[in-house]
């Protein structure tokens, strides 16, 4: 059980040396966020501090497409102060640091310059994350809230984060990920769109209201025929409201709001210049800009889904990041779940084969285990073979002809929940050569890969191109094989199978890779 118990910072005593300090950076659409914490033993830790400044790297990037020098600087002067920081706490280590970025810097037609320019002036390597891993962090950071609920596996579950610069939305169905998507429309983006029109008080609002309807018709769009869900509010401007509103929360568990004085409190700040926000709530300017169009999309939304409530939550992806460092970066086995049920409903959505997928992945994982001392690969590893082992056959949605070629393509275009881009590229690539030509330096997903990341494809491509051929006529008629390890070779038995020659034929096909890569060959038998 997770324990965030934020502490001030006067009197504090400076952590002993045998807890476990660590941070999480996060470089944001309008300012950059510390969390600092330890852990108290696997999978708990406990916030010790908090710092945040503003810099605004959001407004350079949407209004300009890059980040300019000057708000560089500002980002180099506030990480340094951050690095002074850590210092108070022993965390002087990059293993204890995770610095990350999101769509400000993401989009930046100069990112790597600005994040070479970072880590030079402040040894911060900051990685600019994709959606799939912001959509896994908020996973991460909300799940200990959404499971203590009795609702949690009862109803439907839409959980949604408005930031700067985009919309995350994440759809549990009865306590499964079903949907994750990430949405080019956020508080800040919205607001520097309205600021260059230069359009006058009324005519801005109605701007307003015509971007967050679009989006919210997007998410209803996504989430579809999903009518009856609850809705979950994340990010700071739905727990400002949540804090104005109900005076009692402490910001643990998820708070009740009716959408009545969500509306109304909405409509008070949207009417109110940025000026007057910073003046009226004691707020940065940063954070005016933004709270009344992030507050505008929850209340759209909740009004299109017909509620009379949405919950608050206290979430972010310093947390999820947290939750994850305090498990050592290995994924629990419910996670895990998560993405494979994933994996399957984009499966159905490109109407594969569901049992000859499923028979594929659990030979893949038998041969993954076996050869555990050969390929010296994890368990993150055995779990992207058994994603493009689910999904090898997307690509016949499009044409027969060349499958494994558009399979390699729509795995890596999915933002299947869970895998963060290199995950997915390495599923598609496995995917891709489940068949037909063996890698080439010369393909050119694979040949840009780096050599350790080629070699991971080598393994696990092998592994499933002799899977797949256990499966040729997709009847699933060898149901009971045994695979065992003999010098120079792996031997397959098929216990009570009939004749095997179509089998062997196949497999003496797709060996090849097997064969280059691990040096054995492989005898399928009978008994």
């Amino acid at each position: 059980m997770e324990t965030h118990t934020p502490k001030g910072t006067e009197g504090r005593a400076r952590p002993s040396p045998d807890i476990r300090p660590i941070a999480v950076i996060e470089l944001g659409t309008s300012s950059i966020r510390m969390a600092i914490a330890q852990l108290r033993g696997r999978n708990r830790f406990e916030i010790l501090d908090s710092l945040q400044m503003a810099v605004a790297v959001g407004k350079d990037t949407f209004t300009q497409g890059r980040i300019e020098h000057e708000t560089t600087e500002d980002c180099v002067r506030v990480l340094r102060l951050f690095r002074r920081k850590l210092e108070e706490y022993d965390i002087v280590k990059d293993s204890q640091i995770t610095a990350v970025a999101t769509s400000a810097v993401r989009e930046a037609a100069n990112r790597e310059a600005f994040l070479d320019r970072i880590l030079v002036a402040t040894g911060f390597f900051i990685r600019a994350i994709d959606q799939s891993e912001v959509n896994r962090y908020i996973y991460q950071a909300i799940r200990p809230a959404l499971v203590s609920e009795d609702f949690w596996k009862k109803e439907d579950i839409l959980v949604i984060e408005v930031g700067g610069g985009s919309t995350e939305a994440l759809l549990f169905r009865r306590g499964r990920v079903s949907n994750a998507h990430l949405y080019r429309l956020g508080s800040l983006r919205l607001h520097q769109i309205i600021t260059q029109l230069h359009a006058p008080g009324l005519r801005a609002m109605e701007i307003m209201r015509i971007q967050v309807g679009q989006t919210v018709e997007q998410i209803l769009e996504s989430i579809a025929p999903v009518k009856k869900v609850r809705l979950v509010a994340l990010g700071g401007d739905a727990r400002f409201a949540c804090s104005r509103l109900k005076a009692q929360w402490n910001a643990k568990g998820l708070a009740r709001l009716s959408r009545e004085s969500l509306s109304r409190f909405t409509e008070k700040i949207l009417v109110k210049s940025t000026d007057e926000l910073v003046r009226a709530y004691q707020i940065t300017y940063s954070d005016a800009e933004t709270l009344g169009p992030a507050l505008l999309v929850y209340d759209y939304l909740a009004a299109e889904l017909g509620l009379q409530e949405i919950l608050v939550g206290e979430a972010n992806i310093r947390s999820g990041i947290l939750a994850e460092m305090s498990s050592g970066g290995s994924w629990t086995n419910d996670f895990k779940k998560q993405i494979i049920h994933s994996a399957r409903a984009l499966g159905r959505r490109y109407a594969v084969d569901a049992d000859h997928a499923r028979y594929v992945a659990e030979v893949s994982g038998k041969l993954f285990r076996l050869m555990q001392s050969e390929h010296r690969l994890d368990s993150r590893d055995e779990l992207i073979l058994s994603v493009a082992a689910l999904l090898h056959e997307t690509g016949v949605y499009i044409n027969r002809s060349g499958h494994h070629k558009h399979s390699c393509y729509i795995i890596s275009n999915s933002g299947l929940f869970g895998l963060g881009s290199e995950e997915l590229l390495l599923a598609a690539l496995i995917a891709r050569y489940h068949r037909r030509a063996l890698p080439q330096a010369d393909h050119e997903m694979y040949g840009a890969l780096s050599r350790e990341m080629r070699i991971r494809v080598l393994k696990l491509a092998a592994l499933l191109r002799v899977a797949d051929a256990m499966d040729m006529q997709h009847a699933q008629s060898l149901d009971d094989l045994q695979f065992t390890l003999e010098p120079g070779s792996l031997v397959i038995t098929a216990n009570g199978a009939g004749n095997l020659d179509l089998e062997k034929h196949r497999l003496k096909e797709k060996s090849n890779l097997f064969m280059q890569v691990y040096g054995m060959e492989i005898q399928l038998q009978g008994s």
